[in-house]
């Protein structure tokens, strides 16, 4: 049960949440972002440096290539010389060749780089999840997180491996042929320019329109992955109330959503090959009628002609390269920004300068008046009391009332809006947050499992754990009797969340779990809410046990499973509404007791 009351949000099975309609933010910080990326490429220098030296060959053949076409026609075949023709032939073939070779080793090189770059980032994404506070998380859905770690991510891997050296291969180019271009003949060398600003300023007017679209389509595979997140999360519920037409008709709404974005942004981009096409067609004939007429008045000869069609042809081709690589490096840009945005989210639950490391807590445990509000929303008001090391705290109200809300606040999950929290006199933000934690136990009531054996997941609580106290824990937890009934035993594997067990199995391997770690400060979550009455007895005996000498917090609706507790608090709309003993409260005659009888009436 989790009581911060969350934003809401609601089942729209119909038509889904509103979209932009194609008026959209565009990448905020497109040169900010690619200087990040630099960033973590740079730091690969070696193979970035060898990946240069490969595309300054590449590119020095390129240009080689069309100069020995015009000599190889000039010199060779317009006189007639077979010999020189076949040897300038063969020298040709073998620039080519080496291109290609040079070609593909820079390629090999930048998937490294890139492949690389992308373990990183995503590396420090993954940290980043696990250091960000439940605030974080309680406003964003696990599906468009996973799409921020996986699409995202796979976007600027795409861009990194595939344009980075085109981009630099092209830059190159251009420079060397403009001036090979330039040399050869400067009067078709302007005519071939003249068209790169009218290129330029098509392109700068189809990026600007198009931007907008590219961060819509990343958005809009976000939403759809989180509705796929949350479909089979939700398939058992969704089933039960026949609900499927409306679930697909929800998500058909959202992949609709998300083909209209990725068809705007593919259109608006695809108009970039067409227009510099045109571009290029068009530059090539003012090229050429400029060239018929020189040749004419013998300024130009034939082999000198056929070199500089060439060279506009390897000037054109790289920038028309450039203006494709675009669309990449949108889609890559969206991605990246989105990627960031969570590795600069900043948490808000971090330690204090010089914060105290504590090998172990004795457990005695003080709120001074505690109050917390989320999201403006007040959870709890003035809460006023203490726990001495030992102790065993029963907490009880109605659903809603804020129970969940002062153990999460124990273990630091979320900081207190007012007061302070106490433990062995220190205020726990004064703590070292993993050491704090290590020293409390909580079994929820939602236990979840990893994927690994039965043995991994109970010494998840004390990874250094022999496996016969793993086997004690286990025999505490009255869990050992099903585990030996599966079918390998200790060494079964669960699949991930548990879904291969029962929910009471689950809660005894959660609860076997904090056994093992054994911390002095425990804290149990309505620990026995899924098991029978009969298992629950045996594992109020094991309980008893792990309790012994440890400071308790209990959270149970069975009011008759804490009647033995050193003090019961009743919360009500997040304030204390009573608190004592369970004989005391009872003879009050107040909502504690309202509370035993119904349970007892029901019965």
């Amino acid at each position: 049960m989790n009581n911060q009351p969350k934003e809401q949000k609601t089942l729209d099975f119909g038509r889904g949440p509103s979209r932009m309609n194609g008026k959209g933010a565009t990448p905020k910080k497109f040169t900010g972002t690619l200087l990040r990326i630099w960033q973590y490429m740079k730091q690969q220098k070696l193979r970035m440096i060898l990946v240069v030296f490969m595309v300054l060959l590449s590119t020095l053949f390129t240009l080689a290539g069309p100069y020995l076409i015009g000599v190889t026609i000039d010199d060779y075949i317009l006189k007639g010389d077979i010999t020189g023709t076949i040897v300038m032939s063969a020298i040709l073939a073998c620039i080519y060749i080496l291109i290609s070779i040079t070609t593909w080793a820079q390629a090999l090189i930048m998937v490294n780089v890139s492949l690389l770059t992308i373990k990183k980032i995503r590396q420090e994404l993954f940290d980043q999840l696990q250091s960000l506070s439940l605030k974080f998380f309680d406003k964003r859905s696990y599906g468009e997180l996973m799409s921020r770690v996986t699409n995202d991510i796979d976007q600027l891997h795409a861009a990194l491996s595939q344009s980075v050296i085109q981009i630099v291969s092209s830059v190159l180019t251009i420079t060397g042929v403009a001036i090979a271009m330039i040399a050869l003949n400067g009067v078709m060398a302007i005519v071939a320019f003249l068209v790169i600003p009218l290129m330029f300023l098509a392109t700068k007017a189809i990026v600007s329109y198009s931007s907008r679209y590219f961060s819509a389509r990343q958005r809009d595979l976000g939403e759809v992955n989180a509705k796929v997140e949350e479909s089979i999360s939700g398939l058992e519920i969704i089933s039960l109330y026949g609900k499927e037409d409306d679930v697909l008709t929800s998500f058909n709404y959202q992949n609709e959503s998300l083909r209209t974005s990725s068809i705007r942004a593919e259109i608006s981009s695809g108009f970039l090959g067409p227009v510099n096409n045109f571009m290029n067609n068009l530059g090539l004939a003012f090229i050429i009628f400029t060239g018929a007429l020189l040749a004419i008045v013998n300024m130009a000869s034939i082999g000198m002609i056929a070199s500089f069609v060439t060279y506009s042809r390897n000037f054109y081709r790289p920038i028309n390269q450039l203006s494709n690589l675009i669309t990449t490096f949108q889609s890559a840009i969206a991605g990246a920004e989105r990627v960031f945005e969570v590795l600069d989210e900043k948490t808000d639950i971090v330690d204090r300068p010089k914060a105290l490391k504590v090998s172990a807590l004795l457990g005695n445990v003080e709120f001074r008046n505690v109050s917390f509000a989320y999201e403006k929303i007040e959870v709890l008001s003035s809460l006023n009391f203490s726990v001495k090391a030992g102790e065993t705290i029963a907490i009880v109200g109605p659903t809603g009332s804020g129970k969940t809300t002062i153990i999460q606040l124990l273990a630091r999950f979320y900081d207190v809006t007012k007061g302070a929290i106490y433990i062995d006199g220190a205020d726990i933000r004064d703590y070292e947050i993993r050491l704090l934690r290590k020293n409390i136990g909580i079994v929820l009531q939602d236990s979840y499992l990893f994927s690994g054996t039965v043995m991994e997941n109970i010494r998840y609580g004390k990874l250094k754990a022999k496996d016969t106290d793993v086997i004690e824990a286990a025999k505490l937890a009255s869990a050992h009797a099903f585990i030996k009934h599966l079918p390998k035993g200790y060494d079964t594997l669960i699949e991930s969340g548990g879904s291969n067990l029962s929910q009471g199995q689950r809660q005894l391997l959660s609860i076997a779990r904090a056994m093992l770690s054994n911390p002095n400060i425990l804290i149990l979550d309505e620990a026995t809410s899924s098991i029978d009455t009969q298992t629950e007895i045996q594992i109020q005996k094991g309980l008893a046990q792990l309790t012994k000498g440890k400071t308790t917090f209990v959270i149970a609706h069975r009011l008759k499973t804490i009647e033995n507790a050193n003090h019961i608090m009743v919360i009500k709309d997040g304030e204390i509404a009573e608190q004592g003993t369970h004989q005391h409260l009872y003879n009050q005659n107040g909502v504690y007791a309202e509370m035993y009888n119904q349970q007892f009436l029901s019965h």
